[in-house]
């Protein structure tokens, strides 16, 4: 009777422990398996790291390259306008909006009007005539620009002797700060301090067709 109990407890032990065993290989089996996926997981995401840096480079080559052509085709139109003498219209009153909100702090709606090749008679003594390149109220200002197809220093001095006279051909902005911004399609940097230092803007030809020139940091002066 001992016996039978004996051997019965001893399958019983064998059967307990094939269970075991057949249960530790399918838990090994799993975790191979956990395993491999999870080294073909890595190596699908180390190849997609290198695509993504592939597509990234090939991106930052192709923005590079279009910057390139935009300015090539904008230095192009510029080189145009120069010839046809039409660079305030083309170049500089286009891009009056963004000089005026960074570098003014006036908001595109702020903008009353914005006028190129503006002539005028002085309220003060009609014989005095003046043309006046571009013109634009914003805001407080009035921002009046001379531009120049081959700037110089007399230039420079001729328009700011101008300036506190502008009212006198626009009565009507009288409560206005005049600003003045010269422009040219290539400012040599010695005339760029030089008109700076006289508190104009300054604007040459660059990557938004005509770019602010001056100092980080400048204030136009209000005349």
């Amino acid at each position: 009777m001992v016996e039978a109990l004996l051997v019965h407890r001893v399958d019983r032990l064998e059967d307990l422990m094939a269970q075991l065993l057949r249960a530790q290989t399918q838990t090994q089996r799993q975790v191979d398996q956990t395993s491999f996926e999870m080294r073909l997981f890595k190596d699908e995401m180390r190849t997609f790291k290198d695509e993504m840096r592939d597509f990234k480079d090939e991106m930052r080559t192709f923005k590079e390259e279009m910057r390139q052509e935009s300015r090539e085709m904008n230095r192009r139109w510029g080189e145009l306008a120069n010839k046809m003498g039409t660079l305030a219209e083309d170049l500089v009153a286009p891009s009056i909006p963004r000089i005026a909100r960074t570098v003014l702090g006036c908001a595109d709606e702020q903008i009353d009007s914005i006028a190129v090749r503006v002539r005028r008679r002085a309220q003060t003594d009609a014989s005095r005539r003046q043309e006046f390149d571009v013109v634009a109220a914003c805001g407080p200002y009035l921002l009046v620009n001379e531009t120049k197809s081959n700037l110089n220093v007399g230039h420079i001095k001729t328009f700011v002797t101008l300036l506190p006279t502008v009212r006198d051909y626009f009565p009507e902005y009288a409560d206005r700060q005049v600003i003045g911004a010269i422009a040219s399609l290539y400012v040599d940097d010695s005339l760029r301090r030089h008109a700076e230092k006289q508190g104009l803007i300054v604007l040459g030809f660059g990557e938004d067709v005509m770019d602010v020139l001056n100092s980080p940091g400048f204030v136009p002066k209000a005349f």
